[in-house]
């Protein structure tokens, strides 16, 4: 109970912030679920991204902010509140900075990735709880990216690619090492989301590598439904844990750069 809140929260805010397009004023929130074969479907969390305008030591950025929670009913269980702040630079799309602020119940983490694309480094420091502070520097290629904006990645896919038989790799920074992602489509679904109706959506099964290199045979493994429109917002977001999964859907919006023409029952 413990890692899964974390780990789910991470993938999730990841996934909505590569459907954000990088939209300043664009507001998702999301509410994530948990159900076990005796355990009924309960709303144990939420989630919220907001993209703004900014500066980062006095140059223009996009700001990418998200956060994380236990709903306060089941705080005395674990309570979750977990941030992870991203600064674009908005001509190239690129990280400048990423940070992360992990609070789950006793357990605290910290990171911050400073990314040199000059030189193809990227400085990482991380401490946890009555753990000094680490640091280190590693060599990234122009296909690195942090542990959110590698899923901004599949908005810079083509539509006419995403079609049966599509699938990418990507490579994650994460903390003092490089973890693979691949994204595989998995089909065009109607997907109906709690309280706002039925979409047209485009579904993919995504995989994360184990930390040993590129086995995807043991690596987590979850499935995205996102908008089939042009704001490819993910809607609805699936992750099978040791005992039964966690869900997340879209449960408001505002500032979409497009409407949300994916709706099907009007």
């Amino acid at each position: 109970m413990k890692r899964f809140l974390f780990t789910f929260a991470a993938m999730l805010v990841a996934c909505v912030v590569q459907a954000q397009l990088y939209v300043p004023g664009e507001t998702l929130r999301y509410k994530m679920s948990y159900k076990a074969k005796l355990f009924p479907n309960t709303e144990v969390a939420n989630v919220i991204m907001q993209t703004t305008e900014t500066t980062l030591d006095g140059i223009p950025v996009y700001k990418v902010y998200g956060l994380g929670q236990t709903n306060k009913a089941f705080g005395w269980i674990l309570s979750v509140r977990d941030a992870y702040t991203v600064w674009v630079d908005p001509a190239t799309l690129r990280t400048k900075r990423f940070d992360t602020d992990v609070k789950e119940g006793d357990y605290t983490f910290k990171s911050t990735y400073i990314f040199d694309w000059y030189n193809h480094n990227v400085h990482t420091r991380w401490r946890s709880r009555n753990r000094p502070e680490q640091f280190k520097t590693m060599k990234i290629s122009d296909q690195s990216m942090d542990a959110v904006s590698l899923y901004f990645n599949l908005r810079t896919v083509k539509d006419e690619e995403i079609k049966e038989g599509f699938a990418k790799e990507l490579e994650m920074v994460l903390e003092d090492t490089v973890r693979y992602l691949r994204f595989r489509f998995d089909g065009r679904e109607v997907k109906k989301i709690k309280n706002l109706g039925k979409f047209n959506t485009l579904k993919f099964r995504c995989q994360i590598a184990t930390s040993d290199g590129f086995s995807f045979t043991d690596g987590t493994e979850f499935e995205v439904w996102i908008s089939d429109d042009r704001n490819k917002i993910p809607l609805y977001i699936k992750s099978p844990i040791k005992v039964g999964s966690i869900n997340a859907y879209l449960s408001s919006y505002e500032g979409l750069r497009y409407p949300l023409d994916c709706r099907v029952d009007r």
